[in-house]
């Protein structure tokens, strides 16, 4: 089993890496919790039930869910299409009784407007524009004693949240481009679709919902998530909310309801038997409480940039309304409204936001903001938040460029001030003078446990001595120097570290010590060195004092030995981790920093020399090629120092033999297309993937996809936590952020640490030791070990055979099974795919602490045989068959890798299939079947297969739905159990059969396939003469050669956003069909085929598919 498991491992380096967001509910939990069984069905008569009670009071209304009644109507929505997503009726009514001053008329036309298809526009830029008027209203032109005047129509009554129309509508058939899709709920506000929820049964993991529905429903029906505000995906068990167009790593739980104080017990939520103790009910109670959608939807969504939606998490819900309680009573609380403590990295910027966008909107009075920060860097990002939301003008003056112009902002009325703390600088001989004694200014100050105790921070308070101050802080000062009553109040919102984590908001830390010899070995915490070297600019005393020989710590640190030990581990270690995300490596000052960075270049040549060697005289093919794609990465990475500037810094550094000047030209430089080097180091694609800082880029600096942080220097307390917060952002495929301490100072600080990390269950963070990382991966390993159980397959049994062929031979077997039935096998992969996560996230320290575990090889081999890398000879040949019975073009080569005693034969099938229909033969398909051994292999390939020609043939086509619901029907029907494997794949060859025809109509026809596309919107619903038809096709042909003759004219960059060139081009449409459409065609039926034909070429352009979107 030796050979083979390292045979298997070495196969893992080329698995598919699947983005998935790993279970952390069960992996931090610690091992497999056995699920009970709750079912869809059940799920979604509690949510209704609960919904129609008290204090809820929802109108119910259930449609009929058979496939047959889809396109039957009435179906009690009172919708005259079953395109439509919206409640005409409930519209119509609710809007009137909101608006009692507005003429029926008008009401009229609006609903008109809301009632029409989105399909064919931006849903990104309607869902936008939608929000807006939603919360904003409708501005109408009415006349007023015989005047002209302006009006606002409400679509929602915000100010008294019962006074809208709430309805759960169950099961409503909407349809598609495609097919017909049915949304378990979906939540209504005044007959407008706010709220989409997805159920699965309690033993389907959430993330299916997300994959198999969701992203489903977004290509099939868009036009229900023109109005969408939130998406719910549930099992019962555990229930995620996020946005439309969010990727599952963002969507969060909801699991508190009034207070962020109430503790949770996680364990019972997951062991649930019943909707009623599930994850479920908390969403419910939290969040569909009429009073608090209102208010969620008016006050807790965002769009950055008119483009990314952001919605509140359940901590920032909570937090912002504890702070607009603390507003509401300020008189009381004598103008302190509290420290809002929300750890790095959980939103804690958009939650100013969101404050400062609510108390402006919801409380009496004319408030001005003003936002404190310490450091330019932090001021410039918090304003660009503020612009990128729309809550300020992009040209808006805001930003005093010095302490006078603050002086003067200060004595005006501005609503938002952006300003270091260093601008209340001032005569020392003169007291600062009183800037206004207004007592609706509220002050946030931003990472306040560095400005508050300031002879600044006092200035400031004399400026505004009837100001309310609100700090806000990832890593507030505890223990002894806890932010105190003296300046901001108590602690308004708590959210820690490990709640954090917990919740799925940030990524879990890790922390290696890789090179023990170079740690320090003395407890560092009570030496004021530490308390110095957190400042970047020193001033001459402090520089006395680290260049005192005296200080110990800075001696080891700055040993040459010892940094060439750590450079060559980075060297070493960057290049082999698991996820190549960005890199940052801690030095202890500039000059060191820089100095890093020169010996990490220096080894970094020195490795790429000796993997070239390795490559040479690698022993296996899989040893090569992995060597090859680290040495591809090494040599694509560029490295850069980023240090702040200072006086004279050309001299400084050549005294200590170092050249800064290209450095600085680098950290300077912008690039033809306009970006700077942050802008380089946030983009994920960018080759700037590792950087050299001692203090800059430590606080306030998201990069998302940054997950190794190399800490070289002694930190403590709130420092150390906001530097190892850079690697702990949710990224997509991102498991977890990894600390590579070589200061050892997770040894010495761990107790002081647990403050700002103790969870809801008790747990502690905020790093864990990697050894856990790697635990997790025996969990996950146990959890997949559970499921095939469950399958009647048991690994145990397959890993203790002795002999190699029958090994092998069960794990064909278990295959064939997991595949039989859709939902088998999607659960099985995310099992899967989180195993490959985890083992990713721990390279390459996993190779280093000699980690086994004998169940890790065969399941290893099946994510091989679900991704095609990895064929045994067997599954192989079948497959091979398969290949060329439907695909002549698949070249199939025989390697034959024989080992000394029972190792099997390895087989490869290298190629990629092109779908290329003519080439299928029907006949051996059938007989193909009858005889083989892995029947559900082979049709599992077989409906792959269809679903990548379906997908073409869509893509030239749009007029092809009968198929796609057609094959879709029969997959319904085999995994309901209504279907023999036989008769299922007797089914699918005939349409297949049948897609051969399809595919071959334009040759038929005479038409090329854009021509055929264009053809078939014409006809279609129309009977026609042979004669009639022939003038339908020249019509098409005619057209078609229109718009690419003149499509650098017509189809300019954009053209479907603008009203103008989308005008133009329908107006060439209609001139084209008018010359040439037969006359059978009158007005309305021509006005129909034109509108057709423009939604048409809108979405090829929005989702950029076909001729017009390949632009």
């Amino acid at each position: 089993m030796k050979e083979e498991s390292l045979l298997l491992l070495s196969d893992l380096q080329k698995l598919i890496n699947q983005v998935v967001l790993i279970d952390y509910t069960i992996i931090i939990l610690g091992g497999v919790p056995m699920r009970n069984f709750i079912s869809e069905d059940d799920i979604e008569q509690a949510i209704l039930s609960k919904l129609k009670e008290e204090p809820l009071k929802y109108d119910i209304l259930i449609c009929d869910p058979s496939p047959d009644k889809r396109d039957v109507l009435p179906d009690g929505t009172g919708r005259n299409s079953k395109k439509e997503c919206v409640l005409p009726d409930v519209m119509l009514s609710s809007l009137k009784r909101v608006n009692p001053t507005i003429g029926e008329d008008k009401i009229k036309e609006i609903v008109k407007t809301l009632r029409q298809d989105y399909t064919g526009t931006d849903i990104v830029d309607t869902n936008y524009k939608l929000y807006r008027q939603i919360r904003n209203n409708i501005k109408i032109t009415v006349r007023r004693n015989g005047k002209e005047d302006f009006d606002f129509v409400k679509l929602i009554d915000f100010e008294h949240p019962k006074n809208n129309t709430f309805t759960a509508v169950s099961q409503m058939w909407i349809q598609g481009k495609v097919y017909y899709r049915r949304p378990d709920i979906l939540i209504f506000v005044n007959g407008m679709p706010l709220v989409f929820i997805e159920l699965k049964n309690s033993i389907v993991k959430v993330e299916e919902a997300y994959n198999k529905n969701l992203k489903d429903y977004m290509r099939d029906i868009p036009n229900l998530f023109a109005f969408n505000q939130i998406c719910v995906l549930s099992n019962g068990l555990e229930t995620k909310l996020g946005a439309f167009n969010a990727t599952y790593d963002y969507f969060f739980e909801w699991l508190k309801i009034d207070s962020e104080k109430e503790k949770l017990d996680r364990e019972a939520i997951l062991a649930a038997d019943n909707v009623k103790d599930s994850s479920v009910r908390y969403f419910i109670d939290g969040l569909l409480n009429k009073d608090r959608l209102i208010d969620y939807i008016e006050n807790f969504i965002l769009f950055e940039n008119q483009r990314i939606k952001i919605i509140a998490k359940n901590h920032q819900y909570l937090g912002v309304n504890n702070l607009m309680e603390s507003v509401e009573n300020r008189k009381e609380l004598n103008g302190k409204l509290g420290v809002f403590w929300h750890t790095q990295g959980s939103g804690k910027s958009y939650s100013m936001v969101m404050f400062a966008r609510k108390v402006k909107r919801k409380i009496a009075g004319n408030f001005s903001f003003l936002v404190i920060t310490d450091r330019e860097d932090l001021d410039t990002q918090i304003h660009k938040n503020f612009v990128r939301t729309e809550v300020i003008g992009s040209k808006e003056e805001c930003q005093p460029k010095d302490s006078k112009q603050l002086r003067d902002f200060l004595t005006t009325n501005k609503a938002f001030i952006f300003t270091l703390i260093h601008k209340f600088r001032y005569d020392k001989t003169k007291k600062y003078p009183v800037l206004s004694t207004r007592d609706d200014i509220i002050v946030l100050v931003d990472e306040a446990h560095r400005t508050q105790y300031k002879d600044l921070a006092e200035n400031m308070r004399t400026a505004l001595p009837n100001a309310n101050f609100v700090a806000f802080t990832g890593t507030p000062l505890l223990g002894t120097k806890r932010l105190t009553n003296q300046w901001f109040g108590d602690y308004v919102s708590e959210y820690n570290f490990a709640q954090s984590v917990e919740d799925g908001s940030t990524v879990p830390l890790f922390y290696s010590r890789r090179v023990p010899e170079v740690g320090l070995e003395n407890d560092f915490l009570d030496d004021d060195v530490v308390d110095i070297i957190e400042e970047e600019n020193l001033n001459e005393d402090e520089t006395r004092l680290l260049e005192n020989a005296s200080s110990r710590i800075i001696e080891v640190i700055k040993r040459d030995d010892r940094l060439d030990k750590v450079a060559q581990d980075i060297a070493y270690h960057f290049p082999r981790r698991g996820f190549l995300g960005k890199g940052m490596v801690v030095s202890v000052d500039k000059y060191t920093a820089v100095k890093m960075y020169d010996k990490v270049q220096h080894y970094w040549a020195i490795e790429k020399q000796n993997i070239m060697k390795d490559r040479n005289t690698a022993s296996t093919k899989e040893e090569r090629e992995q060597l090859t794609r680290i040495l591809a990465y090494m040599n694509k990475v560029e490295m850069a120092v980023i240090i702040s500037e200072e006086n004279d810094e050309e001299a400084k550094f050549a005294k200590q033999g170092l050249k800064i000047s290209e450095h600085r030209a680098k950290m300077k430089e912008i690039t033809p297309d306009g970006r700077d080097i942050e802008d380089r180091f946030k983009d994920p694609n960018d080759s700037l993937q590792l950087v050299f800082v001692c203090a800059m880029w430590l606080t306030g600096f998201d990069v998302k996809n940054l997950s190794t942080l190399y800490l070289d220097k002694p930190m403590k307390g709130h420092t150390l936590m906001q530097a190892i917060a850079r690697a702990n952002r949710v990224y997509p495929g991102k498991p977890a952020g990894i600390i590579v301490d070589y200061v050892n100072v997770f040894k010495y600080m761990k107790k002081a640490l647990t403050e700002y990390a103790t969870g809801d269950d008790g747990t502690e963070f905020p790093a864990k030791d990697i050894d856990q990382l790697i635990s997790y991966i025996d969990g996950t390993i146990d959890e997949a070990d559970s499921f095939l159980l469950s399958l009647d397959i048991d690994l145990k049994k397959i890993v203790a055979d002795s002999n190699t062929l029958d090994k092998l031979d069960a794990l064909r077997s278990a295959y064939d099974t997991i595949v039989a039935k859709d939902g088998d096998k999607e659960k099985f992969k995310v099992i899967l795919n989180t195993l490959t996560n985890l083992y990713e996230a721990s390279k390459p320290e996993i190779f280093e602490k000699n980690w086994s575990n004998d169940k890790f090889a065969p399941l290893v081999y099946l994510h091989g045989l679900f991704y095609h890398t990895i064929d045994d000879e067997k599954v192989a040949r079948a497959r091979q068959k398969m290949s060329q019975i439907l695909d002549g073009s698949v070249t199939a080569r025989q390697d034959f890798v024989n080992y000394v005693s029972e190792e099997p034969t390895q087989y490869m099938i290298k190629g990629t299939k092109a779908i290329d229909l003519s080439k299928v033969d029907v006949e051996q398909l059938r007989k193909e079947i009858k005889v083989a051994k892995y029947k559900a292999i082979e049709i599992n390939d077989l409906k792959e297969y269809i679903e990548q020609a379906l997908e073409k043939m869509l893509n030239r086509n749009c007029t092809r739905t009968k198929f796609s619901e057609r094959f879709k029907r029969i997959i319904d029907s085999y995994n309901a159990g209504g279907t023999e494997n036989e008769d299922y794949y007797e089914q699918l060859v005939k349409l297949l059969e049948e897609l051969r025809q399809e595919d071959n109509r334009a040759n038929t026809e005479g038409l090329t396939e854009e021509e055929l596309e264009i053809y078939d919107l014409l006809i279609a619903g129309k009977k026609l003469t042979q004669g009639e038809e022939q003038k339908v096709k020249l019509s098409a042909k005619n057209l078609y050669k229109k718009l690419v003759d003149n499509r650098s004219s017509l189809l300019v960059v954009d053209w479907y956003k603008d009203e103008q060139p989308r005008a133009k081009l329908k107006y060439e449409v209609e001139l084209s069909l008018n010359d040439d459409l037969p006359e059978s065609y009158d007005k309305a039926a021509f006005d129909s085929k034109v509108s057709l034909l423009m939604n048409h070429f809108v979405d090829m352009a929005v989702q950029g598919y076909g001729w017009i979107g390949a632009a």
